[in-house]
């Protein structure tokens, strides 16, 4: 019985890991199927009341919510390893150091070849972070991640306020750039590396100014859950899961909305709303999908979500390598020719694949083929993928 809710356990977090793919590839994907989002400009081709429909909606409900729930998570396994070790009378420290090495080499590779803007590297450097860290208090760890909401709230407030982003932001310029980096994605190989390089200043910077704090927020709230198991005894009746989901769809919501209609991106006022707001939805979907996965009728959403979260690492490197076929000129080169709505079907199209190969892969193996160099790494072994047992 305890190894059955064990088990139930392990596949909340890789379903929600998996639900956060999903999230990410939407994000993603818009970056990839056209030049003009990372210039924070319009596509002029794109501008029907459908196409504006579905940036809004994407706007509101995806953009900015599902890193942070990647980083949660990525903070709650964190201190799960940090407890595995500790039982197993391993050190904990060097085996995270390379682990969190070779997420480094595996994420700058992954953002020079295969996408703008990466997050895996910058997991592995804000790890490092987390690692110094993995000592001090809750109160501490919460005391750091509220600190880091009011310096962005200061910082952008500010920013907001007293900054004039008109010159920075001229339309002009805006959709000239944009379409320059079309035709790079549409190039050939070494044109998609060059546009991938130079676009790594304007990620930066993002890392930066909102997103490298946010995730170091979220990666230490979920060290604090972790140490309080806060998911392992979920059953999905609790009022605190229906709280949740009141305040977080709340705030959130209309954090979203505002975000959404001010300019997304574009208006530094939006961002600071979405800074704030953002962890309430993404507080919101985590309990309404636990709630869900705890009823009668939702545990085949479990079922389903659970291996693609489980290889997680291999998904996102798999959703990028989709990408790279399908919009730039090392495949079909079909950036800028692909609306909105088509752009957030071939998403969900993407992810599905995933899902069905995820249950393929694990019914063969005990996990993902990049988790399995990287567990390599970890352990300082040779790369090995052991079948997966049967279970009586």
């Amino acid at each position: 019985m305890s190894q059955g809710l064990d088990r139930t356990r392990i596949q909340d977090i890789d379903a929600l890991r998996g639900f956060a793919l999903l999230g990410i590839l939407i994000v993603n994907i818009t970056f990839a199927a056209s030049g003009f989002p990372i210039h924070l400009a319009e596509d002029p081709a794109y501008q029907s009341w459908l196409d504006q429909t579905v940036h809004w909606v994407s706007a509101t409900f995806v953009d900015m919510k599902f890193y942070l729930l990647f980083s949660f998570l990525f903070g709650y396994s964190f201190q799960l390893q940090l407890e595995a070790a500790q039982k197993a009378g391993a050190a904990f420290k060097p085996r995270m150091l390379r682990r969190l090495g070779g997420l480094f080499v595996i994420g700058a590779l992954h953002g020079i070849f295969l996408i703008t803007g990466d997050i895996l590297s910058v997991y592995a450097l804000i790890g490092v972070v987390l690692l110094g860290m993995r000592r001090v208090s809750d109160r501490t760890a919460l005391i750091v991640a509220g600190a880091i909401y009011a310096y962005l709230f200061i910082t952008l407030g500010a920013a907001a306020l007293f900054m004039d982003t008109s010159a920075i932001l001229d339309p002009t310029t805006a959709v000239a750039s944009a379409q320059q980096t079309a035709a790079n994605l549409a190039g050939s190989f070494s044109d998609v590396i060059g546009e991938h390089v130079r676009a790594m200043p304007t990620y930066g910077l993002s890392l930066l100014t909102v997103q490298g704090p946010t995730t170091l927020a979220a990666f230490l709230v979920g060290m604090v859950l972790g140490r309080r198991r806060m998911l392992a005894n979920v059953t999905g009746t609790e009022a605190v899961l229906r709280l949740i989901q009141l305040l977080g769809f709340t705030i959130g919501i209309t954090g979203g909305i505002i975000y959404a209609s001010a300019g997304g991106n574009g208006d530094t006022g939006a961002v600071l709303t979405s800074v704030l707001t953002a962890p309430f939805l993404t507080a919101a979907y985590v309990a309404t999908l636990l709630r869900v996965m705890h009823s009668d009728r939702g545990q085949d959403v479990r079922r389903l979500l659970a291996p693609a979260g489980r290889m997680a690492l291999s998904n996102y490197l798999g959703q990028s390598v989709a990408m790279v076929l399908i919009f730039t000129g090392v495949g079909l080169a079909l950036v800028g020719q692909v609306s909105a709505l088509a752009t957030m079907a071939i998403a969900v199209a993407i992810f599905a694949v995933q899902v069905v190969l995820s249950h393929l892969w694990l019914n063969r193996y005990g996990y993902g083929p990049v988790e399995g160099v990287l567990r390599a790494i970890t352990n300082a072994t040779a790369p090995t993928w052991r079948r997966r047992l049967s279970r009586v």
